[in-house]
Order: C-alpha cells, then sequence, then structure tokens
C-alpha cells in the first residue's frame, strides 16, 4: 500500500481543485466531489445572514470562500477581519447605521456578526449598483469609489459594465471567481443553503 509521507490531504484536494479549474471540468463534476473540493461551513449564518438582506445564499457563500476560505480567523493586510474579511471602518458604520450600539471591532472574530455585517455591506453595494451583482462584487474588493469611476467611464464609452472594464487584474479575478464560485456554491450546496433545486 502506498502512503503519501509529507503530501497531506489538504495538499492533495488543494492540487485536484487546481487541475479541474484549470482544465474547465468543475462544473461537471459530480455534487460530492465539488463539495470535497470547495467546502462550505456556517451553513445556518449564511441562510440567516443572506434573509436578512435578502441576498443569495449561494454568492455569500462564494464571497466567504473568495475572502477567507471559511477561516473566521484570517485578517488581512489592511485590517480586514474574519470570514467576510470586513474592515473595522465599515463594521462600525453599519453598527451605526443598524444601531449596534453594543457592537465592538472585536465582534467581528464572531462568525455570525461578521456573516450578518458582510451580508449587510454586500447588500448597500446591490442597492447602490441598482441590483448590478457584477458591480456590487467588483466594489466588495475594490471599492466603491473605484467601481463609481469605472462605471462613469463605461457609461462615457456607451458601453455597459463589465468584467473587461475593471481596470485592477486582481479584481477581474477576484469578480470572475465569485461568479464562478456562485454557481459551484449552488449546485452542491443547494440543501444547506436553502436553495431550491432547479
Amino acid at each position: 500500500m502506498a502512503v503519501a509521507v509529507g503530501f497531506p490531504l489538504a495538499a492533495r484536494v488543494d492540487a485536484v481543485r487546481h487541475t479541474a479549474e484549470r482544465v474547465g471540468v468543475v462544473a461537471v463534476l459530480p455534487g460530492w466531489y465539488q463539495r470535497l473540493i470547495y467546502p462550505l461551513a456556517y451553513a445556518s449564518e449564511i441562510r440567516a445572514g443572506a434573509a436578512k438582506n435578502t441576498l443569495d445564499p449561494a454568492l455569500v457563500a462564494a464571497v466567504i470562500y473568495e475572502e477567507s476560505r471559511f477561516d473566521e480567523g484570517i485578517s488581512s493586510r489592511k485590517g480586514a477581519v474574519g470570514l467576510m474579511q470586513v474592515l473595522p471602518s465599515t463594521a462600525l458604520e453599519i453598527a451605526y447605521r443598524t444601531g449596534g450600539t453594543a457592537f465592538v471591532v472585536g465582534d467581528l472574530s464572531d462568525p455570525r456578526v461578521n456573516i450578518l455585517y458582510g451580508c449587510y455591506y454586500l447588500r448597500s453595494l446591490l442597492d447602490h449598483y441598482h441590483g448590478s451583482v457584477v458591480e456590487a462584487v467588483a466594489a466588495y474588493n475594490a471599492g466603491s469609489g473605484h467601481v463609481d469611476e469605472w462605471v462613469a467611464q463605461a457609461v462615457a464609452r456607451g458601453r455597459p459594465f463589465g468584467a473587461a472594464a475593471v481596470p485592477f487584474a486582481e479584481t477581474r479575478s477576484y469578480l470572475a471567481e465569485v461568479l464562478r464560485l456562485r454557481g459551484i456554491y449552488r449546485r452542491a450546496y443547494a440543501d444547506q443553503l436553502g436553495l431550491t433545486r432547479l
């Protein structure tokens, strides 16, 4: 029997995921295999945050995967915290708007709070961009100031705003990944996310 020494299961799953993505077969893999390479955690918190903010739970799961890989203890160089990588300044503004008088920045370490605040922020971006998922997801990554500018430039050229109009490679990649992952989470976790199967 062969034993893979020094090559843990997580690394093997990661390698399989990269290969499946590179050759473009993720969408046709069986659901159990998609669930193996794209995990889901905090499903009840995602459902609750999505329902409270009228969001697609698969979109929320996709944002969480892309932001943190479901690691609630992660933080960024820029100070974003937790599963949905919420900036403390954004969280304080959300607390103020929603009457969260007892909120402290340390609360962002709680997955339930982090997801609720991240969902609130994502909903506010969708409202700002009149329901455009593309614009809202781009703004979640790059900030609404940049996206407002890019949208205005696209409109000035007489073109609709799309991924091609995003000048930041990181944001283009982020946008493509979140939209791709939304489809995967919708198919692979329909029951856990409370989605109706087609």
